[in-house]
């Protein structure tokens, strides 16, 4: 079996990480580590993997995130994947909780662990990918909405 961790490296998913690893560890199951990048500089502002001056470089945001997951997670397995706006309609969440759930299925998780302080809400602000990746009854989800002191 998998687990499926998107990552973020925001507080709640750095949490949903550290359980998965302890799942992970006392089933004996592969851990997997989704980061989607959004082809948006802004959007990588915002979340703090480039700073206000720094060029929007996917291979930059990918090393530190990487260096993210293997201090929290030595024996994940990685993967970072850009994402270009196919569906000017859709929003940037709507595109990334689509990717979170294909590579789900590509990798044939059992749970995906989620870090999401909306998911399972009665309302959803659109910039959540947590609710839509939820509803995919393909796999157990596991939402950390607590983040660890």
């Amino acid at each position: 079996m998998t687990l499926l961790v998107p990552f973020d490296g925001a507080a709640l998913s750095t949490t949903a990480l550290r359980r998965a690893t302890e799942f992970a560890t006392f089933r004996g199951e592969q851990l997997v580590v989704l980061t989607v990048v959004p082809d948006d500089p802004e959007y990588a502002r915002e979340r703090d993997w480039l700073d206000p001056e720094d060029t929007f470089d996917v291979g930059v945001i990918e090393r530190k995130l990487r260096q993210r997951v293997r201090d929290l997670a030595p024996d994940a397995d990685f993967r970072c994947e850009l994402i270009e706006n196919v569906e000017p309609v859709a929003s940037e969440a709507t595109d990334v909780a689509r990717r979170i759930r294909e590579v789900a299925g590509e990798v044939d998780a059992s749970v995906v662990f989620v870090g999401s302080e909306n998911a399972g809400r009665v309302t959803n602000p659109l910039s959540s990918v947590g609710s839509p990746v939820a509803d995919t009854p393909q796999y157990d989800v596991y939402i950390a909405r607590r983040r660890d002191e």
